[in-house]
């Protein structure tokens, strides 16, 4: 018999989101998702309280997804910013959620070693911020889902260009299909505040633990995105802003 390690884990396979489309037909951009994260829903605020009860106790394995039926996992976007405060926790298991995005918040996440949001299927990328994980050694990752992946060398979306976001009206209410997230708090590099002027955005591509995964990365200034590390061997060997005329080793 062949062992299933996520048995435990498995909270149903959610389907893929009806707006799957982020890669495009031939000849098209790839884009981001464009759902907002509606916090009033029943699936969200139960997944706050979640956090709240695994702070409180401590513990250091968190599948917050086996707690929710399945109406209320479809509810969730993204995770709460209070993952922030699970700095105990060591396994963060998100098995076959319907998530599009992970917020930066999970770098506060100091503990952790072993990240599984596998068959995510809705996961393309993920933070920066994922690197400030120091202990993270094992993670579990659909990466035929990513932007940029060994196999399918799937498009990046294009990101926009220097000194954009000063001309956004409501920088924490941002167009998720246009900038990939709904607010930008602060740099994902040295954690600094932005400078609207100087603003930029790049993806890179780096190993995280076990997996190469397509970063996105919120730079205060041209100096942080010139500080970051090498990308992985095998991938675009710059920080870059996407796009189809970015060119891409061929696939392995």
């Amino acid at each position: 018999m062949l062992y299933n390690r996520f048995a435990q884990d498995a909270a149903g396979a959610s389907p893929i989101r009806q707006s799957e489309a982020c890669f495009g037909r031939p000849g098209e951009p790839a884009r981001f998702h464009s759902e907002r994260q509606d916090t009033s829903l029943p699936g969200w605020r139960r997944l706050a309280e979640l956090i709240d009860e695994a702070v409180a106790d401590g513990r250091e394995v968190f599948r917050p997804l086996v707690d929710l039926s399945p109406a209320e996992r479809q509810d969730l976007v993204t995770l709460p910013p209070t993952i922030a405060r699970l700095t105990r926790v060591k396994r963060l298991l998100l098995y076959g959620s319907p998530l599009v995005r992970i917020p930066p918040e999970i770098g506060a996440m100091e503990s952790l070693e072993v990240f599984e949001p596998y068959t995510s299927r809705s996961l393309h990328w993920f933070p920066y911020e994922l690197t400030r994980c120091r202990n993270l050694r094992d993670s579990t990752v659909s990466t035929r889902s990513l932007y940029g992946n060994f196999k399918f060398r799937h498009p990046f979306p294009r990101l926009q260009p220097r000194g954009a976001l000063a001309e956004v009206a409501e920088c924490d209410r941002l167009d998720p299909r246009v900038w990939g997230v709904e607010e930008i708090r602060g740099c994902s590099v040295c954690s600094g505040p932005i400078d609207l002027a100087r603003f930029r955005q790049v993806w890179i591509s780096l190993r995280v633990a076990t997996d190469v995964l397509p970063l996105l990365v919120n730079a205060c200034s041209t100096v942080c995105v010139q500080a970051l590390p090498t990308p992985a061997e095998g991938y675009v060997m710059t920080p870059h802003q996407g796009g189809r005329e970015i060119e891409q080793p061929e696939p392995w």
